[in-house]
């Protein structure tokens, strides 16, 4: 209840303050808002047809995209703004802009790797067929869902996770997409690639418990600074070297959070502009021609090693569907290395002789990038054969390294959106959740040393993730941290609340689920 009031009377006491924070806010806002509609405008001007559909479609997609990042801001992102609002560090609209500003500067120095972790998970027919009735019934479905379940949490103050929410979505998705397609052999969830995300979302939050409060004890050990271990007292800052650290602290947080949780929309959105407008995103025009030229000589050395391996098979009929079906199951089949070898020829005759991966034809852009998806998603299964020389391997490696900086790549718009709605999403919705994390996880208010050590755990373990192209959940490995701050500091915890988040927790994956699921099979009849 103290720090209700003390937010409210903050929040009172800084109108004037917080108008032109507001007013800077929007300056921001306005010139983002331009600069992505610019950039979106002359990318889609090469786009050639007399059909407005596909241009609706996008324009409602990247909508509810965005606003998936929005309200992903409501949880994930007051996180990280918890600590300096509720130790009156910074001002709400001050900490915000703040916030806003280096998760911004975390999505646009982001690889985009956590993104396609993430969208490697959804079955590889709808993703080869992302512009079809079933592609857009995908999109819309995990999106809607992960969007009502964090409202849902939000509304009740919980910490929920969206990456939890979004993984939950992407696995309703592929089991509705089996379930209703028995007979034609689609894939549904991948089951391998889903345990190793899980492996980081539910690690992450065990190490920032333990490590967390590790680190409180350490520095109850070693930091002997009283004011460092008391309450905040009204709406009085602390001292400025711990007013410091806690801005510090709070920056390092909103930075990991944009390279990690800012990728999972962008993934998403790139899905959406494959799916509507193939010829503007299918291919990163990017790629210049003395990387097509080496594309095409990792593409006859990667041909000759295939022929080492094909057994002798002469393969007849269309190479795609072999592979697809390989992939489709996860294993490799007889006809599977002659059908690759075929394929990665074809390939090889589109791109191999163009000046750069824009000048292949406007009408072959969206195939050329299913195939080399195809292919790349085929190569790990040859990977993980015995028999496989060192310098096999290599080039393998080598030409699937290529054909992801050809079709896996983010525009700096799509970038610079995502974290305009991430910090929009934490201006409107911060309070709820900083009340949650500063006094209700505790038996006793948050400590200035507890909610540093908090988030000095939850930056590191956000950066690792990152390293290993790992989603984690920016709202488990810190909210955890608080936890094991208060258990090391003796504070006690207040388990109705611990009760609430675990509740909150193990039920995000099956009603995320079972949302994707139940809305997948809906708008598929839709559309």
């Amino acid at each position: 209840m103290q720090t209700e009031v003390a937010v409210a009377t903050t929040a009172s006491s800084s109108q004037g303050s917080g108008r032109i924070f507001g007013i800077i806010f929007g300056l921001i806002l306005l010139v983002g808002v331009g600069y992505a509609a610019v950039h979106l405008m002359d990318d889609l001007s090469i786009v050639r047809t007399h059909s407005t559909t596909p241009f609706i479609l996008l324009g409602v997609a990247l909508l509810i995209a965005l606003g998936f990042e929005f309200v992903n801001g409501f949880h994930d992102t007051a996180n990280a703004v918890a600590t300096v609002i509720y130790t009156h560090s910074l001002q709400p609209n001050l900490a915000v802009i703040w916030s806003g500003f280096f998760n911004f500067l975390g999505v646009l120095t982001s690889t985009g790797a956590v993104a396609f972790t993430v969208v490697s998970l959804l079955p590889v027919e709808l993703i080869l067929q992302v512009g079809s009735g079933a592609g857009f019934a995908m999109v819309f479905a995990l999106l809607l869902a992960a969007i009502l379940w964090n409202l849902g949490t939000w509304y009740f103050g919980l910490p929920n996770s969206s990456s939890h929410t979004l993984i939950g979505s992407i696995i309703g998705v592929g089991l509705a997409n089996q379930l209703t397609a028995v007979k034609t052999g689609t894939s549904g969830v991948d089951w391998g690639a889903a345990m190793n995300v899980f492996k980081g979302l539910v690690f992450s939050p065990i190490a920032g418990f333990l490590l967390a409060g590790l680190l409180m004890v350490l520095a109850k050990a070693l930091i002997k600074i009283p004011a460092l271990y008391r309450a905040p007292e009204g709406n009085k800052p602390p001292p400025w070297p711990i007013r410091l650290l806690l801005i510090l602290t709070c920056t390092g947080v909103s930075f990991s959070h944009g390279s990690n949780d800012g990728q999972k929309g962008m993934g998403l959105i790139m899905l959406i502009l494959i799916g509507t407008v193939p010829t503007a995103y299918a291919l990163n025009g990017a790629v210049s021609g003395g990387q097509v030229k080496t594309f095409h000589q990792v593409s006859v050395e990667a041909q000759q090693v295939l022929t080492t391996l094909d057994h002798g098979i002469v393969f007849t009929g269309n190479p795609r569907d072999a592979v697809t079906v390989a992939v489709q199951q996860r294993k490799l089949q007889a006809d599977t290395v002659p059908a690759l070898s075929q394929l990665i020829t074809e390939i090889d005759q589109q791109v191999g002789n163009r000046t750069s991966l824009r000048a292949v034809p406007q009408e072959q852009m969206g195939n050329v990038r299913n195939d080399i998806y195809l292919a790349n998603s085929a190569i790990p299964m040859l990977l993980a054969q015995p028999d496989l020389s060192e310098d096999q391997q290599k080039i393998l490696t080598t030409w699937r390294g290529l054909g992801v900086k050809a079709t896996q790549f983010i525009p700096l718009w799509v970038k610079v959106a995502v974290a305009l709605a991430l910090g929009l999403g934490t201006m409107v919705g911060w309070k709820r959740i900083v009340v949650t994390v500063g006094e209700k996880i505790g038996k006793e208010h948050l400590t200035y040393a507890q909610g540093a050590s908090a988030e000095l755990v939850a930056m590191a373990l956000i950066q690792a993730a990152d390293m290993y192209h790992l989603p984690v959940s920016t709202t488990h490995v810190l909210t955890s941290g608080v936890a094991g701050t208060m258990a090391a500091n003796g504070s006690g915890l207040q388990w109705s609340t611990v009760r609430n988040l675990l509740m909150a927790w193990v039920l995000t994956l099956p009603a995320s689920i079972l949302l994707a699921g139940v809305l997948f099979i809906l708008l598929k009849h839709v559309f």
